[in-house]
């Protein structure tokens, strides 16, 4: 599990949202060590393992999922070497009902071993019932695993097959058919976000950093410490004499 949640961190963020941000919205802290108390040891005592479904683990719904107090049953998954399956590959569906049907690659969770492929594997279900009310009928589509439910497709005849990954001549990481030996490339639309289509077509707004200023290269190396720097800056002049220190 703890292995899949690292692979999981190599993914493009669909969020784009900073990583310290998903974890302080997910972050569940039961006790913490007062500050400003320097006579205890910091401790905190927080969640540390969570339940991770299709709902993103920054929304309302992955909380509600994982209330305070709550335990839920630790599920045991086969780890994935090398995360292989991205937003917009095309896939063969290995099982159910939509069996041999080809679809795009929707949603990815990497921390379940999941993928959504757009229009397969679904089913129906009840929202929104009450007293009263039976509810609303909505289509849901329904997670796949990738170790076991699915393969990528070939795009030289579009057919179902295994891959391996390998480097180009150029030293780029790709996936190659284990069939064909064509190049199978990660799509575009994995690169997508909640913000843009392409970075490169990103329009910069008053809050943003531009472009040019994180590009500047402001760090000057140098021979001198912290300290050295500081007394330097402020026009401080070492007067002390050291004491005399010996090599043995």
């Amino acid at each position: 599990m703890r292995l899949t949640q690292f692979l999981g961190t190599k993914l493009k963020n669909f969020s784009n949202f900073p990583k310290e941000y998903i974890e302080r919205s997910k972050k569940q802290v039961y006790w913490k060590t007062p500050s400003g108390v320097p006579n205890y040891t910091q401790r905190t005592v927080e969640r540390k393992r969570f339940r991770y479904t299709t709902n993103r683990p920054w929304t309302g719904q992955f909380r509600q999922q994982n209330m305070p107090g709550t335990i839920r049953k630790k599920v045991f998954m086969n780890p994935v070497e090398e995360w292989s399956f991205f937003r917009g590959d095309r896939v063969e569906v290995l099982v159910g009902k939509d069996k041999g049907k080809q679809g795009l690659v929707s949603q990815v969770i990497p921390e379940r071993n999941w993928v959504m492929v757009e229009g397969l594997n679904w089913h129906y279900r009840t929202v929104g019932a009450e007293e009263g009310f039976p509810g609303i009928l909505i289509k849901s589509e329904a997670p796949l695993d990738v170790t076991k439910d699915l393969r990528l497709v070939d795009p030289s005849d579009l057919q179902g097959t295994e891959f391996e990954w390998r480097f180009t001549e150029e030293g780029e990481k790709v996936r190659v058919s284990s069939r064909t030996g064509r190049i199978i490339p990660i799509p575009e639309t994995n690169n997508q976000t909640h913000d843009y289509k392409t970075a490169s077509a990103y329009i910069e707004r008053e809050k943003d950093t531009p472009g040019a200023v994180v590009s500047e290269i402001t760090f000057q190396p140098k021979l001198s410490t912290f300290e050295m720097d500081i007394m330097e800056e402020m026009g401080i002049e070492e007067e002390r004499t050291p004491k005399k220190s010996y090599w043995y």
